[in-house]
């Protein structure tokens, strides 16, 4: 089975390290751009299945991020982090498409849970 590729978009380096760290461990192929213009090179290059997008972005924002990657490719999976209160925004990413989302500081074990479910739903044998 082929490792299953994450891509991580958000422009704060720290958060970028901590997520890579966290679902290399998991054992997906792992991705990063701080921003959009690099995130849409590797979406159409690498074609991840699931991008875990900041919604606030200087440049290009996280909802325009997302609308690209959705006309690129409707089936990768696209989970939203944003800061606190950003609800409208969240409101429209759902609209457009995103999976769902988390408020920063978000729990890291409870993103890893999501993507786990999102990445590894179909292939888990519940014995």
């Amino acid at each position: 089975m082929d490792k299953k590729k994450v891509l991580i978009v958000d422009d704060q380096n720290g958060i970028r390290i901590l997520l890579m760290e966290v679902f290399s461990t998991e054992g997906y192929t792992m991705y990063q751009a701080a921003n959009g213009k690099i995130a849409l090179e590797i979406v159409e290059n690498d074609v991840p299945d699931l991008v875990l997008l900041d919604m606030k972005i200087p440049g290009m924002d996280g909802l325009e991020i997302l609308k690209h990657i959705k006309e690129m490719n409707p089936s990768i999976k696209v989970i939203m982090m944003t800061a606190y209160g950003e609800l409208d925004m969240i409101k429209e990413a759902t609209e457009l498409g995103a999976l769902m989302h988390f408020t920063k500081p978000f729990d890291i074990d409870e993103m890893r849970v999501a993507v786990n479910m999102q990445l590894k739903g179909s292939s888990v044998k519940y014995v």
